[in-house]
Order: C-alpha cells, then structure tokens, then sequence
C-alpha cells in the first residue's frame, strides 16, 4: 500500500470516530429529504459530467462553486448528482462535520419514482460495495467532496459515454429518446452488473 493510500485509510478512520461526536440535531441542521425530493436527473442543471440543484431555492449559490476553476464549499440545500441512482446533499453548516455536512443517498428508481433505498452519512455503501464517504473523503479539499477526473479520488470503472447513457436512460424521465442497438446492448450489460452487484452486496449485509 502506497503512502497516498495509507494517508486516506488513516483519514476516513479519523472522521469516521468524530461522526457520532460533532454532529447537531435535525432540527438544528438537516434538512428535509424524503423520496418526493428526487425526480428526473435532467431536470436539474448540468455541470460538464454531472447535475447540481439547490433544495434552498440558492442554484445560482450551487453553480457558482461547480464552475470555479479553484473549487470552493457548496451552500447548504446543494444536491450533486452524477447517475439517477446516487446523490449528495449538503445539510446545515455544522451538521455531520465528519462528511463536511453532505448526506449520501442510493436511490431505486422507476418510472414511478424515487425510492430511498440507503442515505447516511459515513456509512453508505453503494451496490457494488463500495463506501460512498470512502470514496469522496480522498477529493483534495478545495473541491468539497467532489469527485471529478482531477480532484483526486480513485477513478470509478464506468466510461464517460456509459454514465451519459444512465442519464439519459433516467425513467423518470418522460422524454427519453429511442435507443440504437449497441446502446441498448450496453445498457444490458450495466443491468446485468448491476443486479450481479447488488446481489453480492445482499450477501455481504447478511453475514
């Protein structure tokens, strides 16, 4: 294990102790989710990648930070999204100070709708086991969390052109376009990975 890794490992532990001791009542901090909250992922406002929003009413707030060159700290009620099933969102200043205030959400989702399927702070773990603050804690500082190419996190193993086809896939969405014949075999093959993900993630949850 590189030193770089070790660092991170060491960190993640650190917070993760500091979880159950900083953090401040709903009512002081966090804000109201529930499953009405997520809907259509392009409903919201993309940033090269991903879509942010702003549950406060304060987008502009939001895409000021997501379009900074330098990064910056998202406001409070900010919600960055990448695929319909995985979203963050950033509660009250000084609730979960461990998560630097963001909420991680794996969502299941239809065209009926959202369902929350997992959300906390330290201690999500996405489908194919991977821990969601694992992950976002080893983006450098400035980015507040926010993995992208270059902001320091492991890279995901999903191409560019797959999550663009998630997300315009999303069936939320009423306006979704026909797909071509390799873009269906390719949105089978992530189906297939996915149910083979969540099955040994049942598993692992049981033992």
């Amino acid at each position: 294990m590189n030193s770089q890794k070790l660092l991170t490992k060491v960190a993640a532990m650190l917070l993760l102790s500091l979880a159950s001791i900083g953090t401040v009542t709903a009512e002081e901090g966090q804000l109201e989710v529930s499953a009405d909250t997520f809907s259509c992922i392009r409903d919201m406002t993309r940033v090269r990648g991903f879509y942010v929003d702003n549950l406060k009413g304060d987008l502009d707030a939001t895409l000021a930070v997501a379009n900074s060159e330098t990064g910056g700290i998202y406001p409070p009620g900010s919600v960055v999204q990448l695929v319909p099933g995985e979203v963050m969102i950033k509660h009250e200043e000084g609730y979960s100070p461990a998560t630097k205030g963001w909420e991680f959400f794996e969502l299941d989702v239809s065209e009926e709708g959202s369902e929350i399927r997992k959300r906390g702070f330290v201690d999500v773990v996405n489908r194919f086991g991977g821990n969601c603050f694992g992950c976002h804690i080893q983006a450098k500082p400035q980015w507040d969390m926010i993995c992208e190419d270059t902001h320091g996190c492991e890279t995901i193993p999903i191409t560019k052109q797959v999550i663009d086809l998630i997300q315009r896939t999303d069936p939320r969405c009423k306006d979704n376009e026909e797909l071509s014949a390799s873009e269906s075999y390719e949105l089978f093959k992530l189906k297939l990975k996915v149910e083979v993900g969540t099955a040994i993630g049942t598993v692992k949850e049981m033992m």
